[in-house]
């Protein structure tokens, strides 16, 4: 079973739109609504989109070789 995800808003108390289905005439489907939270739109949803982020030595070892406990 194929889903596709579609968000839309209601044009009408109790009526929802949906256009441009990729389903064609007579194919069964089944339709779950979920409302969505304001806490899911919120637009601090990815804090660190958008920042820098530089690495001065990128090729070193995030440790020490003292560290490894294998090396022990």
């Amino acid at each position: 079973m194929n889903a596709h995800r579609i968000k839309t808003a209601l044009t009408e108390n109790g009526k929802l739109s949906l256009q441009n289905l990729p389903f064609k005439k007579g194919d069964e489907v089944e339709v779950i609504i979920l409302e969505r939270n304001s806490s899911q739109t919120a637009p601090g949803s990815y804090p660190l989109k958008g920042t820098v982020i530089s690495y001065e030595y990128p090729f070193e070892s995030a440790t020490s070789f003292d560290d490894w406990e294998a090396l022990k």
